[in-house]
C-alpha cells in the first residue's frame, strides 16, 4: 500500500473531523464524501468498524503505512506503561512529526519532505530519515543551508503553536525534544484504546 497522496478534505469528511489540521473545505462540507454524503442514512457501525476506522484516523493524522504502524503497536506493548498511550507517544517521537510540531512545516506531509531533502539536522547531523525516533534532549535543527528556504520561512512566521515538550530557539532555527509527552499533552482526538482492542482480536 503506498501513502495517501490524494485530496485531504475527503479524508477528513471519512472521519468528520478536520485531521490535517485548519481546512475551509471541510468546514464547507463536513459531512461523508459520496454522492449522498449529506442525506445517506448510515446504518449503525460494528464495534470491528468503529476499531478499525479509528486506526485508519490515527495512519492518516501520523502519516504512517500499515506495515510501520503495526511496528510501532508491537514496539509499545513491548515497552512499560499504557499500549495505547505509548503507542501515541511513538508516533509523536517521529522526526517528521516533530518538525511539524515545532512549527518548520505547517503540516507533517510536508515535514517528511523537508527531512526526505536533507533540510533537517538532529543534534548537528543531517538525518532523512522522516521515521527516525527522536528521544529526550535531541536537538531538531533546520540544516545551515536551508535556514532561507521560503518554505521554511514562511511556516515559522505563521507558527504560533506552543507545546509543553519542546522548546524552540527562533535565532539558531533549532529546538529541542525536552520529553515525551503525557497523553494529555497529546492534542489529537484519537481513541488510541479502540486501536488496541483492534489488534489484540
Amino acid at each position: 500500500m503506498a501513502r495517501y497522496t490524494g485530496p485531504k478534505t475527503k479524508i477528513a469528511r471519512k472521519f468528520g473531523e478536520a485531521i490535517f489540521g485548519d481546512d475551509k473545505s471541510f468546514e464547507k462540507k463536513n459531512y461523508p464524501p459520496g454522492q449522498h454524503g449529506n442525506n445517506r442514512r448510515r446504518g449503525k457501525k460494528s464495534e470491528y468498524a468503529i476499531q478499525l476506522m479509528e486506526k485508519q484516523k490515527a495512519k492518516y493524522t501520523y502519516g504512517i503505512l500499515e506495515k510501520q504502524f503495526r511496528n510501532l503497536f508491537a514496539e509499545a506493548k513491548r515497552k512499560e506503561g499504557v499500549t495505547g498511550e505509548v503507542l501515541l507517544q511513538l508516533c509523536e517521537s517521529r522526526l517528521d512529526n516533530v518538525v511539524f510540531r515545532m512549527g518548520i512545516s505547517p503540516s507533517r506531509r510536508g515535514a517528511r519532505q523537508l527531512v526526505s531533502h536533507r533540510h533537517i539536522t538532529v543534534n548537528g547531523e543531517v538525518v532523512n530519515i522522516p521515521s527516525y525516533s527522536l528521544k529526550a534532549g535531541d536537538v531538531v535543527g533546520v540544516r545551515e543551508k536551508s535556514k532561507s528556504v521560503q518554505s521554511i520561512v514562511d511556516s515559522l512566521s505563521n507558527n504560533s503553536s506552543v507545546y509543553e515538550w519542546i522548546t524552540w530557539n527562533s535565532e539558531k532555527k533549532e529546538g529541542t525534544y525536552v520529553a515525551v509527552p503525557e497523553r494529555l499533552q497529546i492534542p489529537e482526538n484519537i481513541k488510541e484504546q479502540l486501536i488496541v482492542e483492534l489488534y489484540s482480536k
